[in-house]
C-alpha cells in the first residue's frame, strides 16, 4: 500500500527533484502540494510546482502559501536556484491554476478529510506549517509524522550555525518543533553527504525524458560540494522509503530565533536540558552510495 503524503515546498531545483519523485513513485500517494516563499518568491514557487504537475500530467492540487516569514525579513536563494527557481528547461506553458484557497486552508481541509493520519513533508521554510498549527490546532492529530528537510547539528549553509530552511523562518521552525507531532529532521548532516556524483549525473542525462529534464535543471544549480551536488529535499523521501539507509538519534531540538545564531538548530545531545525528553528523530548519517543508486533507479522507472 502506498503512503499518503503532503508536500510543502519552495521549488527550487532540489525541490523539483523531490516533487518529481513524489508525483511518480508507486509507493507514494501525493495528495497536495503547498508552496511557500523560500528559494524564490511564492508566486514563482507556485508556478514551478504547477510546471511539474503539468510536465507529468498529474492531477495533484497546488495551493499557494505564505509570501514571507512570520517575523524575520525574507531572504531568497536566487544565487543558488536562479531568478525563476527552476532555470534550464522549457516547461509547457498551458498550466493549471492553483487552488482558490490559501495553502493553510487547503492543508487543513485535506488533513481533516483523510480517514487516516497523513505524512507531512516540508522541504522549504516551515511558515505554512506554523500557521496551520496555530490557526487549526485540530489538525495535529491528523498528521502521522513530519519528515522535514532542514537544520543542522554541525555547520550551516546560511551562517556557520544555520541551515537555509530554518534560517528563513526560525520562528516557524520553533512552533513546528514544539507542536508535539513526531518529527524526523533531515538536515545538512546527511544531505551534504548524500551527494549526486559525477557518474550519477552522467547516467541521469541518458535515462529518459525525466532524467533529461532534471539534468538540465541541475546544470543551473549552484549548490555544489566536493564530490557532487546535494539533493537536500530528496533525502526526505529517501528516508520515508528507506529509513534503514540512515543513522538517527533521538534528541530535543531547540531553535534559535535571534542574535548571530539565528536559525540554528541546537540538539540536546546529552539529554541534559529537557529532563531527557526528545522532540525529534535526527538523521546523523546516511549511506550515500545507496542514495545514488536509489535515485537513478527511481528516475529510470518514471515513464
Amino acid at each position: 500500500m502506498s503512503t499518503k503524503i503532503i508536500m510543502d515546498s519552495d521549488p527550487g531545483i532540489d525541490d523539483a527533484a523531490a516533487i518529481t519523485i513524489a508525483l511518480n513513485h508507486p509507493d507514494l500517494d501525493l495528495q497536495l502540494i503547498t508552496t511557500v516563499a523560500g528559494n524564490v518568491t511564492v508566486d514563482k514557487t507556485t508556478l514551478n510546482a504547477l510546471k511539474l504537475t503539468r510536465f507529468f500530467n498529474r492531477d495533484v492540487p497546488v495551493a499557494a502559501g505564505a509570501p514571507q516569514p512570520l517575523i524575520k525579513p525574507f531572504e531568497d536563494a536566487v544565487r543558488i536556484h536562479g531568478v525563476s527557481g527552476m532555470p534550464g528547461y522549457d516547461f509547457p506553458s498551458d498550466l493549471a491554476q492553483p487552488l482558490p484557497e490559501p495553502a493553510v486552508l487547503a492543508l487543513r481541509n485535506q488533513l481533516m478529510a483523510e480517514t487516516e493520519p497523513v505524512t507531512l513533508i516540508p522541504t522549504g521554510a516551515y511558515t505554512n506549517v506554523a500557521l496551520l498549527f496555530k490557526t487549526y490546532p485540530e489538525v495535529l492529530s491528523h498528521i502521522k509524522e513530519i519528515i522535514a528537510m532542514g537544520g543542522a547539528l554541525g555547520k550551516g549553509n546560511m551562517t556557520s550555525a544555520a541551515e537555509f530552511n530554518v534560517f528563513t523562518d526560525p520562528h516557524a521552525a520553533e512552533i513546528m518543533y514544539q507542536s508535539g507531532v513526531p518529527i524526523t529532521m533531515v538536515g545538512l548532516d546527511v544531505t551534504m553527504k548524500a551527494l549526486l556524483t559525477a557518474a550519477t549525473l552522467d547516467k541521469l542525462a541518458t535515462l529518459n525524458r525525466t532524467g533529461a529534464m532534471l539534468y538540465a535543471l541541475f546544470n543551473h544549480y549552484h549548490d555544489g560540494a566536493k564530490g557532487g551536488i546535494p539533493m537536500h529535499d530528496v533525502n526526505t523521501l529517501f528516508y520515508l522509503l528507506h529509513p534503514e539507509a540512515f543513522t538517527t538519534e533521538k534528541m530535543w531540538i531547540d531553535v534559535q530565533t535571534d542574535g548571530p545564531a539565528n536559525g540554528e538548530t541546537v540538539g540536546d545531545i546529552r539529554g541534559a536540558y529537557h529532563d531527557g525528553k526528545t522532540n525529534a528523530n535526527v538523521c546523523v548519517d546516511i549511506d550515500a552510495a545507496a542514495f545514488n543508486d536509489w535515485f537513478l533507479k527511481t528516475v529510470a522507472a518514471i515513464k
